[in-house]
């Protein structure tokens, strides 16, 4: 007894010294601010000591674009051929020579896209996948959106194999040399994933000009880090019986990785690449800014002139590709997973390859008689439909019957929630923020952590962007904060019914495959450009997360502990409270932590419905070719990331350590 009463008081005592620490600590912010007066400088921080890191960049952008102009023409040109190639293949046609000896030759049949998209879904899965991937392309082409949807599809299908085998190359250096693993490739992908995407096509459009090359280029940067990561966890994840029986075999290294480990690694690689597939087209609709054209062009065009029908119908086509895509490399990568291989059961091809032999086939009749019946060829306007004018009356009769409970909403949403919370945040002492996040940085991991995280906050101040910073994260916050008050009993439902599970899954699927530019168009069409609009779409893109990470740590919870809670006598309300949840803590603390990151990540984007924060900056940079501010902000929102990710692991590293 008196040992268990010692050891309870030795660790109570560092949270009583903790607790005197922060209370210090907060009273010392709150001086500052009282003491604002005579410490102007503590609180706002000092125009006349910022650093010109953005003319830094700037002019290091400007000598590379002057001097390596000769590089970027090249690599504009080889990535150009293939490139050209694709979009011709499905979105355009192939014109050789000039002038009347021109000779033409046609895309790919529309007919024929779409049944070889049903035999891909057959293929992968089921009639049901099949029927599923043929009628998102079926839907696409009888709405009008054909030759745009193969232009965003033309992209990935070049993009996405660059991205495989980059990342591919890359995960392995990285796993074989596990000090670069740390050093270089670590913080390189974070770095990568957490840079808003706007801020990619800022140096692409100086080096590459306005083109789909640029946009290309950007699309395989950003997409490319969950393939890294994705082939050093699956290498990772080979069982050393298998390793050692590969060197009993007598396997070179070069054999045991490329026949041995990645075949192993199978799964996990498959499931890198349907990440890679969905970033891209993400990235892709986003990169529509620089010359991408497509899909994304359509809703920026549509959004930019109020059209609220077209825009919705470009954002549901949108929706349509994404779904096909993550579904179909969905179920391959369950192939895999299962250890599904095709044998050989024939030496012919075809026999080995029905299906694909069958969509080639198709394909080529299909596109030859596209010479002759121009059915084949393009989707004749007689059988295409249009919604715009369904959705663009639906939205005048909501304006028109609901107007005034809907801006009653936003106006006491504003004046009562965001306004102050927006005072709040950019009136706080950049000192005391940086004082504060150094102290939690210490108590979670340390003097390292304390000094990488003040060191990221003390750069959005000396860059003179600390008032867009805290709008930021002021919004970033507040979206945040209540997907996860929305997310977590959700989940918490999901977890304690599998009915509600069976509902909850597909719903948030079909969210997490949405692109993020579907999130902002039926909220623009209710409550026009602002904080408003950005927090529920930040809201929405952002609630999946706190939904599956609270349903997947309540339910990895060990039966085990639950009934032995029950046998002690425990109800469910104490076995909920005492045992399931302060287990499941780390994994909820850190659907929270992605929760924060896609709320960023939306935020940034939202800055085209009116935000004023560092969105805005990169937004504003975009549209001058200005490449230092606009870097220089998508650092300062890359940063903001990295310390809610790096503070929240750290609390999640302990929590695990505490629970054993």
């Amino acid at each position: 007894m008196t040992v268990t009463a010692s050891t309870s008081e030795a660790r109570s005592r560092p949270v009583q010294i903790w607790l005197v620490v922060w209370a210090c600590a907060l009273a010392a912010v709150l001086a500052v601010f009282l003491l604002q007066d005579r410490l102007p400088w503590a609180v706002n921080y000092p125009a006349s000591a910022i650093v010109p890191v953005a003319d830094w960049v700037s002019a290091l952008m400007n000598l590379i674009k002057s001097n390596f102009s000769w590089l970027t023409r090249s690599i504009t040109a080889a990535l150009g051929v293939p490139l050209d190639f694709a979009l011709n293949l499905l979105a355009k046609n192939f014109k050789i020579g000039r002038g009347a000896d021109m000779i033409i030759l046609p895309r790919l049949s529309w007919v024929g896209v779409c049944i070889a998209a049903f035999l891909a879904g057959r293929a992968a899965g089921s009639w049901k996948l099949g029927a599923l991937v043929g009628g998102c392309f079926l839907y696409i082409a009888l709405f009008g959106q054909w030759t745009s949807g193969m232009l965003t599809l033309g992209l990935i299908s070049i993009a996405v194999p660059f991205c495989i085998v980059t990342g591919l190359f890359v995960g392995i250096w990285a796993w074989r040399k596990p000090w670069a693993e740390r050093l270089l490739i670590s913080p390189a992908l974070d770095l990568m994933q957490t840079i808003p995407t706007f801020a990619y096509l800022i140096p692409m459009l100086l080096l590459f000009g306005n083109s789909p090359v640029s946009a290309m280029i950007a699309t395989a940067i950003f997409a490319t880090p969950p393939m890294v990561r994705a082939t050093m966890l699956g290498l990772s994840r080979v069982p050393s019986e298998i390793d050692d029986f590969s060197e009993m075999a007598g396997c070179t290294a070069r054999q045991k990785l490329w026949r041995v480990l990645l075949p192993s690694a199978r799964p996990a690689l498959m499931v890198g690449v349907n990440q890679v597939i969905m970033l891209a087209l993400n990235m892709v609709i986003i990169a529509s800014m620089i010359g991408a054209g497509g899909l994304g062009y359509d809703v920026l065009l549509a959004l930019r002139a109020l059209k609220v029908g077209e825009a919705m119908e470009a954002g549901l086509a949108i929706v349509a590709l994404a779904i096909a895509l993550d579904r179909l490399s969905q179920a391959i990568a369950r192939n895999h997973a299962k250890g599904h291989v095709y044998q050989m059961v024939s030496p012919s091809f075809w026999r080995r390859y029905p299906n694909l032999t069958l969509a080639i086939a198709i394909l080529a009749v299909t596109t030859l008689l596209g010479l002759f019946v121009p059915a084949f060829a393009a989707v004749p306007k007689a059988i295409t439909f249009t919604t715009a004018p369904m959705w663009k009356t639906a939205v005048s009769w909501i304006t028109i019957n609901f107007f005034d409970t809907i801006e009653a909403f936003r106006v006491a949403l504003i004046l009562n929630v965001l306004n102050p919370v927006r005072a709040f945040c950019e009136g706080f002492p950049w000192l005391g923020a940086v004082f504060l996040l150094g102290l939690a940085g210490y108590q979670l991991g340390g003097l390292r952590l304390a000094a990488l995280v003040a060191a990221l906050t003390v750069f959005c101040a000396v860059t003179g962007l600390w008032e867009k910073t805290m709008a930021t994260v002021y919004l970033c916050g507040i979206s945040a904060f209540i997907a996860c008050l929305i997310g977590i009993p959700i989940g918490l439902m999901a977890s304690r019914s599998d009915r509600v599970e069976k509902v909850v899954t597909p719903v948030i699927d079909t969210l997490q495959v949405l692109p993020s530019f579907c999130f902002i168009i039926p909220v623009v069409m209710l409550f026009r450009v602002g904080d408003v609009t950005a927090m529920i779409a930040t809201v929405a893109f952002a609630v999946v997360p706190a939904i599956r990470y609270t349903n997947y740590g309540l339910r990895q919870v060990p039966p085990a502990l639950i009934e032995a809670a029950k046998v002690s006598g425990c109800t469910k309300r104490q076995t909920f409270l005492r045992v399931q949840l302060p287990l499941a803590l780390p994994e909820i603390m850190l659907g929270v932590n992605q929760t924060i990151l896609m709320a960023l990540a939306m935020i940034i984007i939202c800055a085209m419905v009116g935000t004023r924060d560092l969105g805005q900056e990169v937004f504003i940079a975009l549209s001058k070719a200005d490449s230092g501010r606009g870097i220089v902000a998508g650092l300062a929102i890359a940063f903001i990331g990295i310390i809610a990710d790096r503070l929240f692991n750290a609390w999640t590293a302990k929590a695990r350590a505490r629970l054993g």
